[in-house]
């Protein structure tokens, strides 16, 4: 593997250990809270995260991303879970995009992939979906820190105190 596919690849690793350290925190009944109507639970965000990359990331370069045989809409419905479906959901995704990024060389960086019938060069789709993936998981990271408060345990740099 080139620079280019290891340094996003290593965004990618990124991204997904932020979200689990954040679920990791969560109770099973705090995975399914949402906090207005029409807001998305960490395990909405996660049913729709692992769509979206099962079905960009199957059968990447040789056909259109968005599958005929995905289901969108569904990934948004309300749902309960335990932590075990969640985490079983959250891998599906992630270990198909990783077993594609696997089979990628430098080379194919140019070729060109569709998306919703939209032309994009593989590193163009390929920096769409880590912006993708940071997006939702920037997401999960604000349900759990919101939900933990004062007990939330930092995934970064922690906070200096406050100056006296």
């Amino acid at each position: 593997m080139g620079e280019t596919l290891a340094s996003i690849e290593h965004e990618y690793r990124y991204y997904k250990l932020l979200a689990e350290r954040a679920i990791a925190q969560l109770t099973d009944q705090e995975i399914a809270y949402e906090a207005a109507p029409e807001s998305n639970s960490v395990a909405v965000i996660v049913w729709h995260m692992s769509g979206n990359l099962t079905s960009r990331f199957s059968d990447f370069l040789d056909s259109d991303g968005e599958k005929p045989w995905r289901d969108r809409d569904s990934e948004f419905d309300p749902r309960t879970v335990s932590r075990d479906e969640l985490l079983r959901k959250w891998n599906e995704g992630w270990d198909v995009l990783f077993a594609a990024l696997a089979r990628l060389s430098e080379k194919d960086l140019e070729r060109v992939v569709r998306i919703r019938n939209e032309e994009h060069t593989v590193i163009r789709a390929l920096h769409r979906s880590v912006a993708h993936a940071s997006y939702h998981v920037g997401q999960i990271v604000f349900i759990a820190k919101l939900l933990r408060g004062g007990g939330w345990k930092n995934l970064s740099i922690p906070r200096r105190p406050p100056r006296a």
